[in-house]
């Protein structure tokens, strides 16, 4: 197949078929995101592979943010279908990094650039990210990036 927005059309279609509604409205929604995303600038323009897994990426966050926000607020149904979506969605992501291979990569990523202390954030979080390339969240990221610097 070709791209993975490709990949996504097919595989909402297949679930249309299949009368899936939760995977239907949830590939509907991400292609959505996508859509808004290459309408947004100056001029159309087709994303990329890697930008639509920027895309999905940021629509399993919001998942997971709302998933928790609802079951914090009691609203167990509304918890259980967002978090339901964000499953749809980690089927298109990379895997994960465990916490012991972010760590591995992140002190590569600060010892090759030779980054030290608190004043060298910004291009070690940068130098990090490159090494990660999108197999860990921000968050994990930083903090990690954190944790080694000693900030």
């Amino acid at each position: 197949m070709g791209t993975l927005k490709d990949l996504l059309t097919a595989d909402m279609r297949t679930a249309l078929k299949a009368r899936d509604e939760l995977t239907t409205s949830t590939l509907r929604m991400a292609l959505a995101a996508i859509g808004n995303a290459e309408v947004a600038g100056k001029a159309k323009r087709e994303l990329s592979d890697d930008e639509v897994l920027a895309v999905l990426t940021k629509e399993a966050k919001k998942r997971r943010e709302a998933a928790t926000a609802f079951a914090d607020a009691g609203r167990t149904e509304l918890a259980a279908k967002e978090s339901a979506e964000g499953e749809v969605l980690d089927r298109y992501l990379p895997k994960q990094l465990d916490d012991a291979e972010l760590a591995e990569l992140v002190a590569g990523a600060l010892s090759a650039g030779g980054f030290t202390g608190k004043g060298q954030m910004g291009p070690a979080m940068k130098a990090a990210q490159a090494a990660v390339a999108g197999r860990a969240e921000g968050g994990r990221v930083a903090a990690e990036v954190r944790r080694q610097l000693g900030v």
